[in-house]
């Protein structure tokens, strides 16, 4: 698939200053993508569950520039913006927004045109491995893709989607997932109707009742910044002598769970998602240089988890990010009887007791 169609052909509209504000998710990959090639495409596909309570919320005004502030031709032209976090303007956030806006300059000409204003919060603690540049980023692809709108009248809601995650994916792969839920793939994989390098599509099959409402509790056990951002861990993963064949696992895994979204195999469920976390984090072990993303207190928590499974017949399991923070996943119909195992022994592994209550949500929603 071609480029091509995310370039505007004509702007038929002009707007002086309009705001908009997004709330967009975090999500959680059950099977992992971790290793890319530029500009952000994924050496496997991955699917992820969309979140609902973790989320960014931002917005962005924009206010057209008047003749004397617009660059000429023959200068190189910037994207003026000013960014604030949570109410405080954040000069050292402000490279990484400008090189997305970098990359995304052929498909959003206008945005030269306007100085923006950002303001964004979380709802979680920002880069502690909960996909903070996920729902950031995608939030920022909804406010502009609603200023593409209004510009050019006559845009899809389904192409407005599918652009805001190619344009998602461009600051942050994992963002291309945070536009529509509650599953979604990111990847061209041979058994993924419509799936694509270029963006994230709905999970396009029927998924067991199951499946359908599954719990996330985010236990926090490490809420700082952390040791080794994922750019650099998806960069070691270029001469890793695993690579290759866990491109092939994970594709083969992605193939796997999509038969088991649909026939509600939940203790097939639990082996893969539980493999697959502890594969990543296997890749950050075995790289060179090697790090290590989990604590002590993950491996207590994980110990706990399969410990209480047994004792209880449960179908609780774990999942892991590019992080130390546990995602304990459980159907809906244990929730009372986990949420009290988490209350009362996981959150003793986390920090000041923290932990976030979650569930599979429905992706972007204009506020």
């Amino acid at each position: 698939m071609s480029t091509e169609q995310f370039i505007p052909k004509a702007i038929s509209n002009s707007i002086e200053k309009v705001s908009y504000t997004w709330q967009t998710p975090s999500n959680i990959a059950l099977v992992k993508y971790w290793g890319k090639s530029n500009p952000q495409i994924p050496k496997n596909a991955s699917i992820s569950f969309t979140l609902n309570n973790c989320h960014t919320i931002t917005t962005i005004d924009f206010k057209r520039k008047h003749n004397s502030e617009l660059v000429s031709e023959s200068n190189k032209p910037e994207v003026a913006f000013n960014l604030f976090f949570e109410g405080k303007q954040k000069e050292e956030f402000k490279p990484k927004i400008a090189e997305f806006f970098s990359r995304i300059s052929a498909y959003c000409p206008y945005i030269f045109e306007y100085e923006m204003t950002i303001n964004s919060e979380n709802s979680f603690p920002h880069s502690s491995g909960i996909a903070s540049s996920a729902s950031g980023l995608s939030a920022i692809a909804m406010c502009l893709m609603s200023l593409e709108r209004e510009l050019n009248s006559g845009l899809s809601q389904e192409f407005i989607n599918k652009k805001a995650s190619f344009l998602a994916r461009l600051g942050s792969g994992s963002a291309s997932r945070s536009i529509e839920g509650p599953l979604v793939v990111w990847g061209n994989h041979p058994e993924i109707k419509g799936s694509s390098d270029l963006f994230g599509v709905q999970f396009p099959y029927k998924v067991h009742p199951i499946f359908e409402n599954y719990q996330d509790a985010i236990l926090l056990v490490d809420k700082g910044e952390k040791q080794v951002s994922s750019t650099i861990g998806h960069n070691l993963m270029h001469k890793h002598p695993y690579a290759e064949n866990r491109f092939k696992q994970a594709n083969e895994n992605l193939s796997k769970i999509s038969e088991i979204l649909q026939n509600g195999n939940v203790k097939e469920f639990i082996s893969l998602v539980e493999s697959e976390a502890l594969t990543l984090h296997a890749m950050m072990l075995t790289s060179n240089p090697y790090f290590i993303l989990m604590k002590p207190n993950t491996l207590e928590i994980i110990n706990k988890i399969w410990k209480y499974r047994q004792e209880n017949n449960s179908n609780i399991c774990f999942t892991l990010d590019a992080g130390a923070n546990v995602h304990v996943l459980y159907p809906e119909v244990e929730k009372e009887n986990i949420f009290q195992f988490v209350d009362s022994q996981l959150s003793n592994y986390c920090q000041k007791n923290q932990y976030i209550c979650d569930t599979v949500g429905f992706g972007a929603k204009q506020l």
